[in-house]
C-alpha cells in the first residue's frame, strides 16, 4: 500500500513538473515571438516607413539569405544590402506605407504590408513607378534577434516592372517577326531581279 501511495505521489509530482516545464517553454516561445515581432516592426519603421536606414544593423545579421523575385533566390548577401536597397528608393522618392498584419511562429515572422511609393526623380518614375503594392515578407531570426533569412513576395504585377516585361516581350516578338520579313523582302528582290533578266 505504501508503495502504491509513493508511486502515485512520484507520478503526480513528475506530471506536475512536466506541466510546469511545458508552460515555461510556451512562455519562453511567446516572449521570443513577441521580441521578433517588435524587431520586425522596427525594421519596417526605420528602413521603409522613415529614412533611418543606418539602423539596419539593429535588425539584420552580418549576412542573410534572401529569397526574392528575379535572380535573388537563395542568395547570401551582406546586411548593408538592405540599407543600399532602402537608400536607393529613398533617394528617388518617398514612402507612405502601412502594416496590415503580422504572424509569428517560433523564429519566423510573417508581415503583410502595403508599400505606397511616390517617385520624385526621373529614375524613380521610370524604374520604380508610383503606386501601392501589397508585399508579404517572412523573416527568420537567430537567437540574438537578428534577421538571417528573408522571403520577399511582392505583387509586382501592378507596377512598372510588369510594363518592363511587356515591352521586353514586345521587342523580342518584333525581332522574331522582323527576321522572316527581311528574308521575304530579299527573296522578293531576288525574284524581281531574275524576272527582269529573263525578259
Amino acid at each position: 500500500m505504501k508503495r502504491s501511495i509513493l508511486t502515485l505521489l512520484f507520478t503526480s509530482l513528475f506530471i506536475h513538473l512536466n506541466a510546469q516545464t511545458d508552460t515555461l517553454k510556451l512562455i519562453d516561445n511567446e516572449l521570443i515571438e513577441n521580441r521578433n515581432k517588435e524587431l520586425t516592426l522596427g525594421f519596417y519603421q526605420d528602413l521603409w516607413f522613415t529614412d533611418n536606414t543606418d539602423n539596419y544593423k539593429k535588425y539584420v545579421a552580418e549576412t542573410y539569405v534572401v529569397h526574392d523575385i528575379g535572380d535573388r533566390k537563395g542568395v547570401t548577401e551582406p546586411a548593408i544590402e538592405q540599407k543600399i536597397i532602402a537608400d536607393r528608393l529613398w533617394e528617388n522618392g518617398t514612402w507612405d506605407s502601412k502594416i496590415n498584419y503580422q504572424i509569428a511562429d517560433g523564429d519566423l515572422v510573417a508581415t503583410r504590408w502595403e508599400a505606397t511609393y511616390k517617385p520624385e526623380t526621373l529614375l524613380g518614375k521610370v524604374v520604380f513607378g508610383a503606386g501601392t503594392i501589397p508585399i508579404i515578407n517572412v523573416f527568420r531570426f537567430n537567437e540574438e534577434g537578428k534577421i538571417v533569412e528573408i522571403w520577399n513576395h511582392r505583387h509586382d504585377i501592378d507596377t512598372n516592372r510588369t510594363m518592363m516585361f511587356t515591352i521586353k516581350g514586345l521587342l523580342i516578338g518584333l525581332l522574331i517577326a522582323l527576321i522572316p520579313t527581311i528574308i521575304a523582302i530579299r527573296l522578293k528582290r531576288k525574284l524581281k531581279k531574275q524576272a527582269s533578266m529573263t525578259m
